[in-house]
Parts: structure tokens; sequence; C-alpha cells
């Protein structure tokens, strides 16, 4: 009933960028959107978050770096990830939230890997 596709990750150097994806499936509204990325071994970390009406809000560890935004007639959002770090290394999550079902969705993720 829900699917949420992630594209653009790979491997980049630091300093580098990449364009991160999400295409959101669904018959219902999809009201806040976000980006979360997790290392192996730890928990699922917040990255950014973008509402219907384009509001956004950053982790202190992207803020001027990762721009987010999205395309409401499409149901996508994107991450532009800029002066890429090592410690930026990780598997990107999309989420979706349904405010009319109280609920969030997921995507399987893409992994994004930062060289020195």
């Amino acid at each position: 009933q829900v699917e949420l596709v992630e594209s653009g990750g790979g491997l980049v150097q630091a300093g580098g960028s990449l364009r991160l994806s999400c295409a959101v499936s669904v018959i219902f509204r999809i009201n806040t959107m976000g980006w979360y990325r997790q290392h192996p071994g730890k928990q699922r970390e917040w990255v950014a978050t973008i509402t219907s009406g384009g509001s956004t809000n950053y982790a202190d560890s992207v803020k001027g770096r990762f721009p987010i935004s999205r395309d409401n007639a499409k149901n996508t959002v994107t991450l532009e990830m800029n002066s890429l770090k090592p410690e930026d290394t990780a598997v990107y999550y999309c989420k979706a939230n349904s405010r009319l079902k109280g609920m969030d969705y997921w995507g399987s993720g893409t992994l994004v890997t930062v060289s020195s």
C-alpha cells in the first residue's frame, strides 16, 4: 500500500557532493517527510525534515551543508549533500508521515560512503 524508494547513494571523496532522492508511492496524503541515517551497530538518527508547507529543520551536524526540498505534486523529497565528510558515511533512509493513518513509512535505505 505504501512504497518509498531512495536513490542517489554511492561512493564519493571527502568534499564532494551527492543528491539523494526519495519517491513516495501512496494513495493517501503524505505530510512531513525527512531523511535519517544509521551507522552499523548504532541507532538511526535524524538528519533533516520538511513539512508539507516547506518548513525545514536540520540536525546540527548537517546545517548549511544538506538542504532538503520536496515536490508535493510528485510526492518526492530530495537531500542535497555538499561538503561531504567521512563521518557522513551511513545508510540514509527516507521517511514519510501520514497524519491520517497515524503512521511513519520508511524506505529500505541507500548507502553513502565518503572516503578520506
